[in-house]
């Protein structure tokens, strides 16, 4: 059967690429982006593209039949940083969305969905190193708590009514395509962009502040792989721990430093170093590696070069 897409959250950071990449994967007219904003350029001119509210399960049910669509991919959501300023709208999305598309899903209006989870429903009980698959999970931020009241639902739909329902527990995920979008990771993002633009980044997390992090193309080839994996592979439905690089601010910054001596950081923490302080430093996602095969590619040094590399060729 054709693979067609729905993409719920397409101008977000990993909703940009990832729809690029399932174009790419399975035509351009088979994979159907939306938002509740117009998204870049790019995703907007290179197939279909819908203005649609995650939390709108009518709006979403007319597009699915539209298009004939038998996956979803549900990335609305608003982010840690953001979610801390708006608990209740906040809450509000990242359940509401999540809820009206199980629900789809259990009435057999979708074949497979996709919900991302975060590091984030982590919290400062949880042990820091090496982070099990099955741990304490007493999240300290809203949007820590939709993600592991998320997970729960994602299992109970799974269990109940045989909702075929995927997800991972995304660490930081770092590009180069798009701004940052309120995350708290978000600073080895922005980072990038203010070392080529003005040699000199303030940031808002202490230096010795170690966290779980990703490339981008590491996070968009390992959603993929999950939702391609075999049913009888996925043993876990409430998140998949993921992991593939860490480090500390100090750490990006002596890296970056190899490409643009001249640059500098100073450090300046503000409410986020909480949210941080939080998490986990390091994740262990042998299940997932297990179960159906994860491999990162991505290390420090070879997603800095890779960065640096393509902003350059933007600036020039």
């Amino acid at each position: 059967m054709k693979t067609i897409v729905l993409v719920l959250g397409a101008s977000g950071q990993i909703g940009t690429e990832l729809t690029q990449r399932l174009r790419l994967l399975y035509g351009n007219d088979n994979v159907i982006a939306s938002d509740i904003r117009e998204a870049n350029a790019e995703v907007m001119a290179s197939g279909p593209f819908e203005i649609i509210d995650a939390t709108d399960k009518e709006t979403i049910l007319a597009t699915i039949k539209k298009y004939n669509v038998n996956q979803v991919y549900l990335l609305a959501a608003m982010l840690s940083a953001t979610a801390e300023k708006m608990p209740q709208k906040a809450w509000d999305l990242n359940m509401n969305s999540l809820l009206a598309v199980l629900d789809l899903a259990k009435d057999k209006h979708i074949e497979k969905v996709y919900w991302p989870s975060s590091i984030a429903v982590f919290g400062p009980t949880t042990p820091k190193e090496n982070t099990p698959q099955k741990t304490i999970m007493e999240p300290s931020t809203v949007y820590g708590i939709s993600k592991v009241s998320g997970e729960f639902w994602c299992n109970y739909y799974y269990e109940k009514y045989g909702v075929d329902v995927r997800s991972l527990r995304y660490p930081g995920i770092i590009s180069w395509k798009t701004k940052p979008g309120g995350g708290t990771t978000d600073y080895a993002v922005d980072i990038y962009f203010k070392a080529l633009k003005e040699e000199k980044y303030e940031c808002f997390l202490s230096e010795n502040t170690r966290l779980p992090m990703m490339y981008m193309s590491d996070a968009v080839e390992a959603t993929i792989k999950l939702m391609q994996a075999d049913s009888k592979d996925v043993k876990i439905r409430n998140g998949y721990n993921l992991a593939a690089i860490d480090f500390t601010p100090k750490e990006i910054a002596l890296e970056i430093k190899k490409h643009i001596p001249e640059f500098e950081i100073t450090y300046k923490p503000d409410f986020r170093q909480q949210i941080a302080d939080s998490w986990p430093q390091t994740i262990d996602d042998s299940q997932a590696r297990k179960d159906w095969n994860w491999k990162h590619k991505f290390d420090l040094k070879a997603m800095t070069e890779d960065i640096i590399f393509n902003l350059q060729k933007i600036k020039n």
